[in-house]
């Protein structure tokens, strides 16, 4: 089977960092799906749905568009991702401004907290875009992170930097963030945008080996 090109439907950092690491080269198609019109309670069904929509989103564009790192748009696997995270019963994806990155702050400081990822993955080797959808495999991995209790000082010099205003759950992990995080519990890779093990179940589904997508 000939590999597919692998697109990465966002235009995270974090992402294309932990796929790179791991070997895949993903060509970065950022979706421009709208994230506001989906308005859901069930975190797992959130999560899911809007990762199906940035993956669907783009597979959609690139069977109608063409692009100059994909020469054959009918042979592309397209991940989606979202995440955000849950504490005492909240919902919380990018804080709007530092103001609230410093509220939230306040409140997760020596807690738990539940990290959510939905994961989409298309595969476009279907010529009728209904089917490749038919197709698609929709997951989610969730990890459980528990917070140090930090000083108001240090969430103020930490939220300065700018990086909990780009993060899901308003921290990064991978970052000066990690210095606030206490314990995970689960998949490490999840925290910081997609759960890789989760991924290499999926291209096994599909019938795909995902050492076959390694950069040689």
């Amino acid at each position: 089977m000939k590999i597919p090109t692998f697109v990465l439907a966002s235009a995270s950092p974090a992402r294309r960092r932990l796929l790179e690491n791991a070997g895949i080269q993903a060509v970065i198609c950022p979706s421009d799906f709208d994230e506001a019109q989906i308005q859901m309670r069930d975190a797992t069904k959130l999560v899911q749905v809007l990762a199906e929509g940035k993956a669907e989103a783009v597979a959609k564009f690139l069977l109608a568009n063409s692009h100059p790192q994909i020469p054959n748009p009918k042979g592309c696997l397209v991940l989606g991702c979202d995440s955000i995270l849950i504490v005492d019963g909240e919902i919380h994806g990018k804080p709007k401004d530092a103001e609230e990155a410093i509220s939230r702050w306040q409140k997760m400081r020596g807690k738990m907290g539940e990290l959510y990822t939905g994961h989409a993955l298309i595969d476009t080797r279907f010529d009728d875009f209904d089917e490749a959808r038919s197709r698609s495999l929709i997951r989610c991995q969730v990890t459980k992170v528990h917070f140090a209790e930090v000083t108001s000082r240090q969430i103020a010099a930490y939220v300065a930097t700018g990086e909990p205003l780009a993060c899901a759950g308003c921290f990064a992990l991978e970052g000066k963030g990690g210095f606030f995080v206490e314990q995970i519990e689960g998949c490490h890779t999840n925290v910081i945008g997609l759960s890789l093990p989760l991924l290499r179940q999926m291209l096994t589904e599909m019938g795909y080996d995902v050492a076959d997508f390694w950069q040689s």
